[in-house]
């Protein structure tokens, strides 16, 4: 039982058992050797050895092997369908516990979008045609399960392009769902690539009625970056030198801004 005079030394007025949700492109050891993968791992075990309820929520991409992180579906949260495009796509919820630690990763899977063995591109070196219609699934299926799940965060902290289309949705399409109404939201903002989204990106957010994005313009991965930035509570620099395109979004946000924070210090924005 936590110590009701506990106070983290980041911040005072920070309280522990608070439920907060990471939601990321990349997670080590998932993934190795990135910047976003290490520190998404390191906040996440940082804020659950605090006495924190936290959960993580990421693509099934297909590199990530089943049988040597044990992930296994939960019947009872899987079965929903989510129109992407007026198409019905299944959604699919795996679960796996971080290796040695008692914290669940939660992966968002469909056969259509995440099984390939690549991430964005294929052998070639060429984008994916299909990459916005996966994000669109990624954002949805992260909220849906959450209200499936009946656990309402304090914090949601996102991280990747990917989870940047989550804030967009929730103040979009989910505007009159009263779900996520005492929610913070936290952006970290990292220097990933640029990569072009498919012409129809228009077409399918205008599906879901979300037209009002200056992104859409020339939609890419860090267009929906940009734009997320608009509908966050806090904003947190990723790596402490962001490229100009990013760090000209961030310098205009109205949001709160934090410059980069290591995973000992995240908590002075929740």
């Amino acid at each position: 039982m936590q110590n009701e005079d506990f106070i983290p030394s980041s911040k005072v007025n920070f309280m522990p058992n608070q439920k907060i949700l990471y939601v990321t492109t990349e997670m080590f050891p998932y993934q190795e050797d990135t910047n976003m993968g290490s520190l998404v791992h390191k906040m996440a075990l940082k804020m659950h050895g605090s006495g924190n309820d936290v959960r993580v929520f990421m693509p099934r991409f297909g590199q990530i092997s089943e049988r040597k992180f044990q992930l296994h579906e939960v019947i009872r949260l899987s079965g929903m369908n989510i129109i992407i495009n007026d198409l019905d796509q299944p959604l699919i919820i795996k679960v796996a516990s971080l290796p040695g630690e008692r914290l669940q990763v939660y992966f968002i899977d469909n056969e259509e979008y995440f099984k390939r063995k690549q991430y964005y591109h294929d052998d070639e070196g060429k984008a994916f045609e299909d990459n916005n219609e996966r994000a669109v699934f990624f954002a949805r299926g992260v909220i849906e399960t959450i209200k499936k799940l009946n656990w309402v965060p304090d914090v949601i902290h996102l991280n990747g392009w990917m989870s940047s289309l989550i804030p967009i949705y929730l103040k979009t399409y989910y505007k009159d769902d009263t779900y996520f109404n005492d929610t913070k939201i936290v952006l970290s903002v990292y220097n990933e690539d640029d990569i072009e989204l498919n012409g129809n990106t228009k077409e399918i957010l205008a599906f879901d009625n979300i037209s009002d994005l200056e992104s859409l313009n020339n939609p890419s991965f860090l267009g929906f970056v940009n734009d997320s930035m608009q509908y966050v509570d806090v904003i947190v620099k990723g790596n402490e030198f962001l490229e100009e395109k990013l760090e000209e979004a961030y310098g205009k946000a109205t949001a709160e801004k934090s410059e980069y924070l290591n995973a000992d210090s995240i908590a002075t924005v929740y």
